[in-house]
């Protein structure tokens, strides 16, 4: 294009030279003029033959380039395809490999159903036998005994049951004899001195998923156009946001207790802040988890001093922390631990033990609560290896572990602390659980003792932490009433979870009823 413009620029100038010498003509010769002008004609003639030289060779010039390339997509095209077929012969070879692997392997199962086959075959027919050889010997033995099997089994077993119940009740009512004597009166005395001279705070608190918005208008601003603030709100909290028809109420939805805490505070912050997009989300929730983290130090803190304790790993403080957004049935597990640490360093202290590693142990028995939706395993055995990692004893590791059974409890140590454990749970106030729970919790209680033998009526009492079940008189005597109580408890602490303890009461009662006429 540049020497097309060229040519056109010579053509030009060539003509207003040509003018010029025209002009100049009037005051020389003609032959002059026309010798310019021709001198101007050959010059143009020889720029526009040089510039069609030019284009033909850029013309040769571009064919060649566009040829080399064509040449080399073509080779990388044809090396791209020899590579997918390469790719897809080794595919073919693995597919043929897995079908014959899955060949052989149906043929072994099909022989190995056969020889199951005939081997039934030979059980069904060798049972057979055994069966009938059984009903010979059993009617010979009935022949000799003039017994049918239904009467010596019923005689076998009354004449069994009726010894082992009375055995089983004396042994029964010994062993608790014995042990109220030797332990009930000690045991109170610890325990009311215990409850007496802890201090701990027994308000229960609940960690907050809910979060009060002034307006349902802000329902929109919250969700974002398309749905952006609350994508961002989520993928930067890792927490859902649950937004519904429930009136000027947003809800956060997370096992993590930390992490749902951390995005309350963000959305309170964004709410009262007002401007939420994305950039402004991420801004306010790094600073609150700043703060929550900061509130959990603090707490596992002052939790550590008030239970004098300064030389607690730091990550067991940190951890020791989390559990202030914990709760148990309504129970906040901070508050929970150190109650339970000063339970237990006050009993240790009545029977003449060091109190300092029953404190300790009460204090950290709880530990796995705080990370028990990140690990898998009982919170005990969770809080007694982050205990172990971090250096503390093998006593209070082994007291942490076995402070719910999940290893046996062989010391006095792990004892205290279970005792401590079961009195903060267990006292009034400690727990809550909703109406409908606690009604399924007392029926089940009933039903439990109403499905045995000789029950009339079942009452749950006390909130249900006792039971009163009336036995028919004629059906149930003393001692067997004595194995009844045994036998329920028994039941209720394998089918059921319920916090402290329930008592069994047993009550059988004989009337003589007659009129004077």
């Amino acid at each position: 294009m540049e020497i097309v413009i060229g040519i056109i620029g010579g053509l030009v100038v060539g003509a207003i030279i040509a003018v010029l010498a025209m002009r100049n003509a009037k005051n020389g010769s003609l032959r002059e003029a026309d010798s310019k002008i021709e001198s101007a004609r050959l010059e143009a003639d020889q720029m526009i033959g040089d510039a069609q030289r030019t284009a033909e060779t850029l013309k040769k010039e571009a064919l060649l380039e566009a040829k080399e390339e064509i040449i080399q997509n073509k080779q990388a095209a044809e090396a791209e395809e020899k590579q997918r077929k390469r790719e897809l012969r080794t595919l073919e070879n693995r597919i043929m490999q897995r079908e014959e692997s899955l060949d052989r392997r149906n043929d072994a199962l099909d022989k190995r159903e056969h020889q199951l086959s005939s081997q039934a075959g030979q059980v069904e027919k060798r049972s057979r036998e055994l069966d009938e050889l059984i009903g010979k010997q059993t009617k010979e033995l009935e022949r000799i005994s003039e017994l049918t099997r239904d009467d010596a089994h019923r005689e076998l077993l009354d004449k069994v049951r009726g010894e082992v119940t009375h055995e089983a009740a004396t042994i029964i009512r010994d062993s608790e004899q014995r042990v109220k004597a030797e332990c009930q009166k000690t045991a109170q005395r610890i325990l009311s001195t215990a409850i007496q001279r802890c201090a701990a705070d027994h308000t229960a608190e609940v960690t907050v998923t809910s979060v009060h918005i002034p307006s349902d208008d802000l329902k929109g601003r919250i969700i974002g156009r398309e749905g952006r603030n609350i994508r961002t709100f989520e993928q930067v909290s890792g927490v859902n946001l649950v937004i519904d028809d429930t009136p000027e109420t947003v809800v956060l939805s997370s096992f993590d207790p930390v992490r749902r805490e951390t995005a309350r505070v963000a959305l309170e912050n964004l709410i009262a802040d007002g401007r939420i997009h994305p950039a402004r989300i991420e801004e306010m929730y790094k600073k609150a988890s700043e703060l929550v983290q900061q509130r959990v130090r603090e707490a596992g803190e002052q939790a550590a001093f008030d239970t004098g304790f300064h030389d607690l790993h730091p990550e067991l403080v940190k951890t020791l922390g989390a559990l202030r957004y914990r709760t148990s049935f309504g129970q906040n597990v901070l508050n929970h631990s150190v109650e339970v640490a000063e339970l237990a360093g006050i009993m240790a202290s009545e029977l003449g033990l060091d109190p300092v590693p029953a404190r300790r142990a009460g204090l950290l028995h709880d530990l796995g609560k705080a990370i028990d939706h990140e690990v898998d395993g009982p919170h005990a055995v969770i809080g007694a290896d982050l205990a172990r990692r971090y250096g503390e004893k093998p006593e209070i590791v082994h007291a942490i572990e076995a402070h719910h059974t999940d290893v046996e409890p062989n010391t006095v140590l792990d004892m205290l602390v279970m005792a401590a454990d079961a009195i903060s749970a267990s006292r009034p106030g400690a727990r809550r659980e909703s109406f409908e729970n606690y009604v399924k919790r007392l029926e089940q209680l009933e039903a439990i003792a109403n499905a045995h033998e000789g029950v009339e009526r079942t009452f749950a009492m006390q909130a249900g932490r006792e039971v009163h079940v009336m036995v028919q008189p004629e059906k149930i005597s003393d001692a067997e009433a004595t194995v009844l109580a045994h036998d329920i408890a028994h039941q209720i602490e394998e089918e059921m979870e319920y916090p402290g303890q329930v008592r069994v009461v047993v009550i059988r009662e004989s009337r003589a009823v007659d009129i004077a006429k």
